[in-house]
């Protein structure tokens, strides 16, 4: 019998019953536990790609991900509101931040490397850093190694641009930068980029290495106030800090360091991972969105609880999807906290309303409170919202239990027939939790549809509030033979 580990949410007792009910629906075994353990894994481990503009960083993630998603032409103005990626090596997966280097005044570059690495590394379980092997190590490159000294977190070194064997000797001469080996690559041809990412497996742990909930049991709640610029985040948070602990003034420089805030409120000490303090200098107008979006996206890496600021002032807006998204897709728990609420008349309170019916729709599970940073309006309700979201967010249901609601379910809404056949769902399990985390077992392929009927009826039995839900569906293969149990 495997350990505890490798069952996923599952004790030993439920583990082998439900082995057993898998052998007699015909599954195969090794590929019933494959699928509880890919899904009880959780948070995937992050690597960050970073170095200076145009050695080549946004090619490398294109390799990394196997598709062309990370805009590679590194010119001002070019501006990525996703920063994150998945990719898989040797059947592990793993999170991609992608850091960019669009800016390239002259003046500015150093500030704008050192930015978005530190960023980047602050949310990274390792990092790749990225080379022009051709140029060599240059100053910016100097800088960022100290950088990456400071942080402690495991680099693999990249020396990109090798596209033959006579680069081989460029990339050698970056043994100076006492980061260990160079890997010589051409991320542009592929040359060397699987010799680097077998590194980079070696680099990164298996899982995460934060531990949530704090450095040790008890520790506190680690939560992330996300939003678009000018939301009100720094606000927030010094309100319910009760001192001016963040820099309001929107003219506040882009590159300070950030700080993660102790802060009592309910009675319970809370860690607030800090995004505010992105504000727009002049020379760096163009790329304050692309900032933001690096930093929210470390903050929500760091985070258990994200916190999302709306501006209810203003419409919702395409960038505060795009944020919402990235928190879900990072599966934390989530508040929804619309601020300004004390600016509202009637008649844009009654328009927010419709807006959030229809633009809010992929959160209508997160808990809401209406709130004023400026005055303190009901921010007596953020800490119950927050305690509901992380409560959803842990809800675990026994396979049993799971089991009999997937039978009434299946039985009183079958899946509609589908070229002759009707898919079945057989029976599930909660591979994990933060967030929860469910592998379907079905006879055929379940429709987009269905799974979110599903997801629904899993929201209206066990609550769930506040957090996302993953649902992986694995279908039986039509196999002569009878499996056999694994041993």
């Amino acid at each position: 019998m495997n350990d505890q580990h490798d069952h996923g949410a599952l004790g030993d007792a439920e583990y082998a019953e439900f082995m057993e009910l898998a052998a007699e629906e015909g599954f195969d075994i090794e590929e019933v536990e494959g699928a509880i353990e890919e899904a009880g894994h959780g948070p995937l481990p992050v690597l960050a790609v970073v170095g200076r503009p145009n050695v080549g960083k946004s090619t490398l993630v294109n390799r990394i991900i196997g598709r062309r998603e990370a805009v590679v032409e590194d010119k001002p103005g070019v501006t990525r509101d996703r920063v994150t990626y998945e990719a898989e090596w040797a059947g592990r997966r793993f999170k991609v931040v992608d850091t960019g280097g669009w800016e390239q005044d002259v003046l500015g570059i150093d500030a704008s490397v050192a930015a978005q690495a530190e960023y980047a590394i602050e949310a990274a379980d390792a990092v790749v850093f990225v080379v022009d092997s051709k140029v060599g190590a240059t100053d910016t490159d100097e800088a960022v190694v100290r950088l990456l000294r400071k942080a402690g977190k495991p680099v693999v070194l990249c020396a990109n641009k090798v596209d033959g064997q006579s680069g081989e000797a460029d990339a050698a001469s970056l043994w100076s930068l006492g980061l260990g080996m160079p890997h010589p690559v051409s991320s542009l041809h592929g040359r060397g980029t699987g010799d680097m990412l077998d590194a980079v497996l070696e680099a990164l742990p298996e899982a995460p290495a934060q531990t949530f909930g704090g450095a040790a049991p008890g520790g506190p709640r680690r939560i992330a106030l996300i939003g678009r610029p000018n939301v009100g985040k720094s606000s927030l948070l010094n309100k319910v800090a009760k001192e001016d602990r963040v820099v309001v003034n929107e003219l506040a420089g882009t590159t300070r360091d950030p700080v993660d805030e102790l802060i009592e409120l309910g009675g319970i000490t809370w860690k607030f991972v800090d995004t505010a303090g992105i504000r727009k200098k002049v020379h760096l107008q163009q790329g304050a969105d692309y900032y933001a979006s690096l930093r929210t996206a470390a903050a929500v890496e760091k985070a258990e609880v994200a916190v999302i600021l709306i501006d209810t002032t203003e419409t919702i807006s395409v960038q505060d999807q795009r944020i919402i998204t990235m928190a879900v897709d990072a599966g934390r728990a989530i508040v929804i906290a619309y601020n300004k609420w004390d600016e509202l008349d009637e008649e844009r309170r009654y328009y927010l309303e419709r807006e959030i019916e229809t633009e809010m729709q992929q959160v209508a599970w997160a808990p809401r409170v209406n709130v004023s940073a400026l005055t303190g309006r009901h921010m007596e309700k953020l800490v119950p919202a927050i305690e509901t979201a992380l409560a959803g967010w842990e809800t675990r249901v026994p396979t049993g239990r799971l089991n009999a609601f997937l039978g009434e379910v299946v039985a009183a809404h079958p899946h509609p027939i589908r070229g002759g056949k009707q898919p079945r769902i057989l029976f599930g399990t909660q591979a994990g939790s933060k967030p929860p985390r469910f592998v379907l077992f079905a006879s055929g392929f379940l429709e987009h549809g269905y799974r979110r009927f599903i997801e629904r009826r899993l929201r209206e039995e066990f609550g769930f509030e506040g957090t996302p839900i993953h649902i992986s569906v694995r279908v039986r293969e039509k196999r002569g033979a009878q499996y056999k149990k694994k041993k």
